[in-house]
């Protein structure tokens, strides 16, 4: 067992606490990045993001109702940080491979962790009230970190990788 925020307690497997946990370790991930990064725009992004990870694992932490919480403004400014740096990037009209340099390959890691961030989130609004915007929020931030991926490369001038099938 352990406690939500607030002391009521549940199992340590419940879908609460298996949502709050994995946009944890999507955080720990991104310090991880930080650790390897060397762009200053990628830097100061993820670190906003990080702080928006600890406002939303606090509010799926609890059950009682937040003050702090997750926002549209901030999903529209994942939006715009992923318009910009798509406007350097040649479009996709094929799948890539994850990697490229460390950093961008650490990206796609994050991303595939935010996808199940993502997927236990959604669950646990299938059972209880969850703020819709966290969804949201993750959903983007997951294309957010595609982004930053093929913009790392791009700018360290690493071709992508095709996936080509069978």
């Amino acid at each position: 067992m352990t406690a939500l925020l607030g002391g009521a307690p549940v199992p340590k497997d419940s879908p609460r606490v298996e949502a709050y946990g994995s946009v944890d370790e999507l955080n720990a991930l991104l310090g991880m990045v930080l650790a390897f990064c060397d762009r200053e725009d990628i830097k100061d992004s993820i670190t906003r993001v990080q702080r928006d990870l600890f406002v939303m694992g606090a509010e799926l932490a609890s059950k009682a109702a937040s003050t702090r919480k997750i926002s549209p403004a901030r999903i529209s400014d994942l939006e715009k940080e992923i318009d910009l740096m798509e406007a350097d990037l040649t479009p996709l009209h094929h799948f890539i491979l994850p990697g490229g340099s460390k950093t961008a390959s650490l990206l796609h890691l994050t991303r595939a962790v935010c996808r199940r961030a993502e997927r236990r989130v959604t669950a646990l609004s299938h059972k209880e009230k969850v703020n819709p915007e966290i969804i949201r929020y993750l959903n983007r931030l997951g294309d957010l970190l595609f982004i930053q991926a093929r913009f790392v490369n791009y700018k360290k001038r690493i071709p992508e990788s095709i996936w080509k099938g069978r």
